[in-house]
């Protein structure tokens, strides 16, 4: 039934539950997933194309569930997440255009970079800040960069989605971490949009990873709405850490 032997397929669904626990909370669950999708026989256009499919699922439930609990309008948002879909499609189209040796060569430093912000700065509560940037100049700047990056690359979006509603647009964590999943959603389907015509993905692993993300991300999303800061820091920095280390052993290998 499955592409690959049931074992492993049982495998992957339990991987999806836990990276949907852990993407509604600090985003990274790519770093659980893409690396099990490898292990169980996925070529690497095969384990990213994959990985949006499922992936999709996992933000959209964080997403709704946020949502009922009123950390993010929908209808308020709804130009910034269609923007966000664009630019991940964009970023899927344009995954030939550089080379993926480049990114993770730089990646690794950015990613320990939010490691530390989360870490070290001050005063991060879920309490709005100063706005540094209008909604406007956000939503056309900050948010199709960091979703064509999601279509190009993937490891860390969450993070930078994060970290922008902090710094620029002034959130609190958990209202960040809110609108963080909204946009890592559009930008998920607007990728998987482009790489469901490639014919890399394994559709059916796929569909049954999704239930797994879906049942993750439903706790982890109510978890974070329980405890807010004080859990979304630390997984933030250990997430962001971890994909770092992943990717420096990566280009090391």
């Amino acid at each position: 039934m499955f592409e690959i032997a049931t074992e492993l397929a049982a495998l992957l669904i339990l991987a999806a539950v836990l990276a949907g626990f852990v993407d509604a909370i600090a985003g990274g669950g790519g770093l659980i997933t893409v690396p099990a999708l490898l292990l169980a026989g996925a070529s690497p256009v095969e384990a990213l194309a994959t990985n949006k499919l499922q992936g999709t699922f996992g933000a959209a439930t964080a997403t709704l569930t946020y949502a009922r609990a009123g950390h993010v309008r929908l209808r308020e948002q709804a130009l910034m997440a269609v923007i966000s879909g664009l630019g991940g499609a964009a970023g899927a189209l344009a995954a030939h255009l550089i080379p993926a040796e480049v990114l993770r060569l730089i990646m690794p430093a950015i990613l320990i970079g939010v490691a530390a912000f989360f870490a070290l700065r001050k005063g991060l509560t879920d309490e709005d800040r100063a706005q540094r940037m209008r909604p406007a100049v956000f939503s056309f700047t900050a948010v199709p960069l960091i979703a064509a990056y999601d279509g190009l690359f993937g490891p860390g979006t969450g993070s930078f989605f994060m970290i922008a509603f902090v710094v620029l647009a002034g959130y609190g964590v958990l209202k960040a971490t809110a609108h963080t999943k909204l946009l890592n959603f559009a930008s998920n389907l607007g990728a998987l949009a482009v790489f469901a015509f490639s014919g890399a993905t394994w559709w059916i692993i796929g569909f049954a990873m999704a239930l797994g993300q879906v049942l993750g991300a439903a706790i982890g999303a109510k978890v974070a709405m329980v405890v807010g800061a004080k859990v979304i820091r630390p997984l933030l920095v250990l997430t962001s850490t971890a994909m770092a280390l992943r990717l420096l052993w990566q280009a090391w290998g």
